[in-house]
């Protein structure tokens, strides 16, 4: 496993603890991201500063981490592409494992839930996947701009919420023999 940057704004020093189940650290800071969270669609961009409270509990197998974290989305709609910015929050609960408890799980094969099993590593709570499962899950899939945008024309991508009215005369393609005999100059003689 590896030793996550102490200086990280992610991470937390977990030693004030000391390991004696039931002490109890909490904490509240503005941070700001060092990756994006989110989809190609909508994310919260790197660098966007987010509030993050968070409670550290020692407990026997290690410490629990419970927490909030909020901030901004920034995205495009998909129906008109316009810019979409949304807040966002999610709340967590994990279990920051010492190492030496996650190594008995391991020894006794307790592997079924290894991929959600988070270890202290020198003492240091690394918040970063824990926000990443909080955060992504709340976002939109189809984000966009308002609940009723019409989006654009198909046919010449004009915003519909510019021009409700909007439309294209479209004849179907079966009846163009017959528009083009409609079409003739009306000085001629007909049969």
């Amino acid at each position: 496993m590896t030793r996550p940057h102490p200086r990280s704004p992610l991470v937390l020093d977990s030693r004030e603890l000391t390991r004696r189940p039931g002490t109890m650290l909490e904490l509240s800071r503005t941070v700001s991201l060092p990756d994006d969270l989110g989809t190609e669609v909508i994310s919260v961009p790197a660098g966007e500063p987010v509030e993050i409270e968070v409670r550290l509990e020692s407990v026997v197998e290690g410490v629990l981490v419970t927490g909030s974290v909020s901030g901004r989305a920034t995205g495009a709609c998909v129906r008109c592409l316009d810019p979409v910015d949304l807040p966002v929050e999610g709340r967590f609960q994990e279990l920051f494992a010492y190492t030496d408890r996650a190594a008995h799980h391991h020894a006794v094969g307790d592997d079924a839930d290894e991929a959600d099993v988070y270890e202290l590593v020198d003492d240091l709570v690394d918040l970063e996947p824990v926000i990443r499962d909080a955060v992504v899950p709340r976002l939109p899939f189809k984000p966009v701009c308002r609940p009723d945008c019409p989006g654009l024309c198909s046919e010449c991508g004009i915003h519909l919420a510019d021009d409700p009215g909007h439309h294209h005369e479209v004849l179907d393609p079966r009846w163009s023999a017959l528009s083009a005999m409609l079409t003739d100059h009306p000085d001629e003689k007909r049969n």
